[in-house]
């Protein structure tokens, strides 16, 4: 019998036209792991927080859903546990043992049975060290697994996931997905997880549901939904091994994992060697630069930044990548004015951040996505917002609607300007945001994980829009877990690591030096491939040297 049964669920938001969700039906069997994919907008995190009654979005819906024999609607909220994209956004107590005990405490279980409840899941999940902490010392992949084992200490039957591992690092994201794998192996427990970072998650699914527009338009195991997909725009967000697959016109079984990908390269193209040729990195004046800076937050707390020096070029763009906690989105601030070094001085165009006078910084030269992007809208509906930055800039109000045409346009959020801000997917209030800030025509663009949220489509949309930019003279510094993306469209990389950037290298040097903080592509071509990164650099090596 199924755990979970929908069918035909439609769900429209209040004052939109268009279904969220139609007519979409599916089971889920006891134990599976199924992962839903989709691009941003597609309906994903509208269906799972349907699935969690308790936060449920308001709107008209039909259909019907239960889970095991009775409507959902009737069941314990136990039995079905959510963890949230954000690591923040779910924890609410003061010490790390107060969060696993709360979901236990409000279902009203004897002191004694929730304390070895909890034990037993620190236990399970080796969070005994940071037991006692307060959460907000912990790093993003902490966080998430104790929003993680807080859930499980309510031993849900079924767990919901969006997006999970959206804000952390590689290995951390990597860790995650092994451990709710383990989960379901080792548990029974059911999984169904929306997921954009598929090199991990897409293999260890036992199912794959597709979403687009609010309809389900494939299902299957991974290697039958790659098949199903193999001429869909959708591909571009399957794992490297699919895309290389793919892109060299096999038409045997598909490989998913960096082990089959390279199984696949040996068994087919024993014989292709290559190298990955780039060109040499040229100096330009500098557009930022930090000096022996150090940063920490409390006089008693470690340095996070610890004697910093830093050199971006004009007309550069320049990524960071790092563990969650090594201060990547710190470095961000101290560039941007929002925090201030206690020793050491930051530079931009060779003026400190205190010689720029009033908001000249801002209105003029300087503009910062921070992770969370809601944290930029003001206003009730996305057109109100983006006029009212416009006009706050100083430009007359009848130039708004030629200003922005070209940014609505080219990051498609026609479809959302009448819609409130809050309400939309993470992915859409990502674009919006980033409509916002370049509407400002800045000289430098700080990014703090622009690819969050955002489908493979429309991130190579992003490369691209980054490179023109660059070309136009705009200096762009991101940080970023997304290696993938940082390989596509950086000129340099470097790795934050114990208060500093090391090892400032180019995209190719940087990452096929990298054994961990590299792309999957990079790993395949180990070997065989010299200073070789993205899959495009593989497939090119390959093309004509063999039958497939």
């Amino acid at each position: 019998m199924e755990l979970l049964q929908v069918e035909n669920l439609n769900f429209t938001y209040p004052g939109s036209r268009e279904k969220a969700l139609n007519g979409v039906s599916f089971s889920l069997e006891p134990g599976s792991f199924t992962l839903l994919m989709g691009a941003s907008g597609s309906g994903k995190t509208t269906l799972l927080q349907i699935l969690k009654k308790e936060i449920a979005p308001f709107g008209e819906k039909s259909g019907s859903l239960r889970l095991g024999d009775r409507p959902l609607e009737e069941m314990a909220t136990d039995r079905i546990g959510y963890v949230a994209q954000s690591p923040e956004s779910q924890i609410v107590t003061d010490r790390v043992w107060h969060e696993l005990a709360f979901g236990a405490e409000n279902m009203g279980l004897e002191s004694e049975e929730i304390r070895l409840r909890v034990g037993e899941t620190a236990s399970y999940f080796g969070i005994g060290e940071w037991y006692h902490r307060h959460p907000d010392t912990l790093s993003g992949g902490q966080k998430q697994l104790l929003n993680l084992a807080s859930v499980m200490v309510m031993r849900p039957e079924m767990i919901l996931l969006d997006e999970p591992t959206a804000q952390l690092d590689p290995i951390a994201a990597a860790n995650f997905i092994a451990t709710l794998k383990k989960i379901n192996r080792e548990l029974g427990v059911t999984v169904l997880i929306s997921e954009h970072r598929l090199e991990e998650c897409f293999p260890a699914a036992d199912r794959v549901l597709v979403l687009e527009k609010g309809r389900l338009i494939a299902g299957g195991t991974p290697k039958e939904v790659c098949f199903a997909l193999r001429e869909h725009p959708l591909f571009a967000a399957l794992p490297s091994a699919a895309r290389i697959w793919r892109s060299l016109g096999s038409k045997g079984e598909c490989p998913l994992t960096v082990k089959e990908g390279r199984e696949f390269l040996h068994r087919f193209f024993p014989t292709v060697q290559g190298k990955t040729e780039t060109k040499p990195f040229t100096e330009s004046a500098a557009a930022v630069e930090l000096q022996a800076v150090s940063f920490r937050y409390d006089r008693t707390a470690p340095d996070v930044v610890r004697e910093m020096s830093l050199r971006v070029n004009s007309g550069e763009i320049f990524a960071v990548l790092g563990e969650n906690g090594s201060g990547k989105s710190t470095t961000l601030r101290l560039i941007a004015g929002l925090s201030k070094p206690y020793t050491g001085s930051c530079r931009v165009f060779g003026k400190t951040i205190s010689q720029y006078k009033g908001n000249s910084l801002y209105r003029e030269l300087l503009v910062f996505l921070p992770q969370d992007p809601t944290a930029l809208f003001l206003e009730n509906t996305v057109e109100d917002d983006l006029r009212e930055s416009f006009c706050l800039m100083g430009k007359p109000r009848e130039e708004y609607p030629e200003c922005a045409a070209k940014w609505i346009d080219l990051f498609e959020i026609a479809p959302l300007l009448n819609r409130h801000p809050y309400d939309l997917s993470g992915g859409e209030q990502q674009k919006c945001a980033l409509v916002k800030l370049l509407m400002r025509a800045p000289k430098i663009l700080l990014l703090d994980e622009p690819t969050k949220g955002l489908d493979a489509a429309f991130k190579q949309k992003l490369v691209q829009a980054l490179h023109v930019l660059r070309q136009e003279g705009m200096t762009v510094i991101m940080v970023t877990h997304d290696v993938e993306f940082a390989a596509d469209t950086a000129d340099r990389c470097g790795l934050l690591f114990d208060g500093k950037v090391l090892a400032v290298e180019q995209p190719n040097r940087f990452f096929a030096g990298n054994m961990f903080y590299t792309t999957a592509a990079a790993r395949m071509a180990r070997g065989k491939f010299e200073n070789t990164v993205r899959c495009a650099e593989i497939t090119a090596l390959c093309k004509g040297q063999a039958e497939i």
